[in-house]
């Protein structure tokens, strides 16, 4: 990964960081989609600048306002014209030019989707539907359940396919050696590669 993209996002008093995340993200994922390679992965990849995870209660929304897309090379980034899927977000969002990644990077990240096992969002709706309750009242049943994706950061992200939206939990870790390997259309790894951290 040599060149990068950094998008901030930009939320103000009526419209809240967590929804701008959403929007932009929704966008990103289409973009990455439209532009997959022939195998169906994504060539072009994200980290986090300002991940952390939610039991860190100095944060206002765990992820930052701050995305970075990575790509191999410059036209790649010029091909997925970030700036056109993010034109109706133009007044939440700051795109930087394509900026080549600094030569000397010796830490990077693997960013991932975590899928969990107890997913308290599938839990709700499927309660939902047993019990005749709203969605809201369901979750608030599994609201005590204490497991492990409540730590990490997600994105409310739609999915375009099931028509229903869902939990995109994020899991950054990082390594010290640069992993080549495959992309999903999310931008995250599908295995232990990885992108520059600086």
């Amino acid at each position: 990964m040599s060149y990068y993209i950094d998008i901030t996002l930009l939320p103000d008093t009526e419209i809240s960081l967590g929804f701008i995340w959403q929007k932009v993200f929704q966008q990103v994922h289409i973009a990455f989609a439209e532009n997959k390679t022939s195998e169906g992965n994504s060539a072009i990849a994200v980290s986090f600048p300002h991940y952390t995870l939610t039991g860190d209660k100095n944060t206002e929304f765990p992820l930052g306002n701050k995305l970075r897309i990575f790509a191999p090379s410059e036209a790649l980034l010029e091909q997925l014209a970030i700036t056109n899927w993010l034109k109706r977000l133009s007044d939440h969002t700051h795109i930087t030019s394509i900026k080549s990644v600094p030569e000397k990077v010796s830490e990077f990240v693997c960013v991932k989707r975590k899928q969990c096992k107890t997913n308290l969002s599938r839990l709700a709706r499927r309660r939902a539907k047993r019990k005749s309750e709203s969605f809201e009242q369901a979750l608030q049943y599994y609201a005590s359940f204490n497991d492990e994706e409540t730590k990490l950061p997600f994105i409310n992200v739609n999915s375009l396919s099931k028509n229903e939206q869902f939990r995109l939990f994020i899991s950054q870790t990082h390594v010290n050696e640069e992993v080549s390997g495959e992309f999903t259309c999310y931008g995250m790894s599908k295995e232990t590669a990885t992108v520059p951290w600086f």
